[in-house]
C-alpha cells in the first residue's frame, strides 16, 4: 500500500515520559515513531529512518525493521484500548529497506481471544512495494510487576 496523503489518520497518544526505544519521546537515542489510527482500524506510521540505523550501507538493519513491525503490532493492540507485550514474532524480509526514505508501517489485530491478540504488520516503500512483513502474538499485561507478568506470559505461550 503506497503512502497516501488523503487518508484520515487519528494520532495515537503516548505518555510524555515514555522511554520506549521505538516510540518514546523521552528516549533521545530511540526512533521516536509516531503512530496514527486509520479509519479501517489499522495503525500507521510513516517514518524515514536515518543512516544511523543501517546494517549494510544505505539499507536499514534487520533489527530496526523488526522493531518497526513489533511497534506497529503492539500499537494495533493499544488501539483496542489494551496494553500488551510481544510473546512471539515472525518476520519475512522480502526486499532490502533503504535508509532515509519514506516508509509506511501498518499493523492490525487479526484475532483476539482473551488476553491473546494475533497481529500482522507490513512495511512498504513509497511505491507500495512490500519490503518486510510479519505476524505476532501479543499478551495483555495487567498492573503487575514485570517479574509477575514475565512468569504469566511464559505460562500462556508454552506448548500445551
Amino acid at each position: 500500500m503506497a503512502n497516501r496523503t488523503d487518508e484520515a489518520l487519528t494520532p495515537l497518544a503516548h505518555s510524555a515520559n515514555n522511554r520506549c526505544f521505538g516510540c518514546g519521546e523521552a528516549n533521545p537515542a530511540g526512533l521516536r515513531l509516531k503512530f496514527f489510527q486509520a479509519a479501517d482500524g489499522a495503525v500507521v506510521c510513516t517514518p524515514a529512518i536515518p543512516e544511523t540505523f543501517v546494517g549494510y550501507p544505505g539499507f536499514l538493519h534487520g533489527g530496526i525493521l523488526a522493531t518497526l513491525l513489533d511497534e506497529a503490532m503492539s500499537k494495533s493492540v493499544r488501539a483496542l484500548g489494551r496494553t500488551a507485550m510481544t510473546a512471539r514474532i515472525e518476520i519475512d524480509y522480502r526486499r532490502p529497506a533503504p535508509s532515509g526514505t519514506p516508509l509506511r508501517v501498518e499493523g492490525r489485530v487479526v484475532r483476539s481471544e482473551g488476553r491473546k491478540h494475533w497481529t500482522e504488520a507490513v512495511i512498504t516503500d513509497a511505491e507500495g512495494q512490500t519490503l518486510v512483513q510479519g505476524k505476532g502474538l501479543f499478551l495483555e499485561i495487567k498492573a503487575l510487576t514485570a517479574q509477575e507478568n514475565t512468569a504469566e506470559a511464559r505460562d500462556d505461550t508454552s506448548p500445551k
